[in-house]
């Protein structure tokens, strides 16, 4: 199961994806493991306020990697790196996307958990 997420990125619409293959499709594409970026990405980002953050160089390109990951995700027309695709945009703030896609992702890991937990229930394991 997957769940679809629509934001606004410098004032275009743009779908992100997040299912389970999402953690594969960055493991491939970034040699890393998304749930340790992203818990890293959500302690950095504070009270998510750019005067108190903690986000160097790599975090914001951690978030560019796995905003791209899910928005490619959602729709396969989006370049083919992370770079063609931010090009598209003159503005993107980590402060406005980076709560939401965690959202997002939250959103995803709990459809799953219950998906697993009724499927136990119908099956009697």
């Amino acid at each position: 199961m997957s769940m679809m997420k629509k934001i606004e990125i410098d004032g275009k619409e743009v779908a992100f994806r997040a299912s389970a293959a999402i953690p594969r499709i960055y493991r491939l594409k970034f040699q890393r493991d998304i749930y340790k970026d992203l818990a890293a990405l959500e302690k950095a980002i504070g009270d998510n306020s750019e005067e108190v953050s903690n986000l160097d160089m790599f975090s914001l390109e951690m978030f560019e990697n796995i905003a791209y990951i899910m928005a490619k995700h959602a729709d396969s027309s989006i370049p083919d790196t992370p770079e063609e695709w931010l090009d598209e945009f003159n503005t993107f703030s980590i402060y406005q996307v980076l709560p939401k896609i965690i959202e997002l992702w939250g959103l995803n890991m709990k459809t799953d958990v219950e998906a697993k937990k009724n499927l136990m229930q119908l099956t009697g394991k």
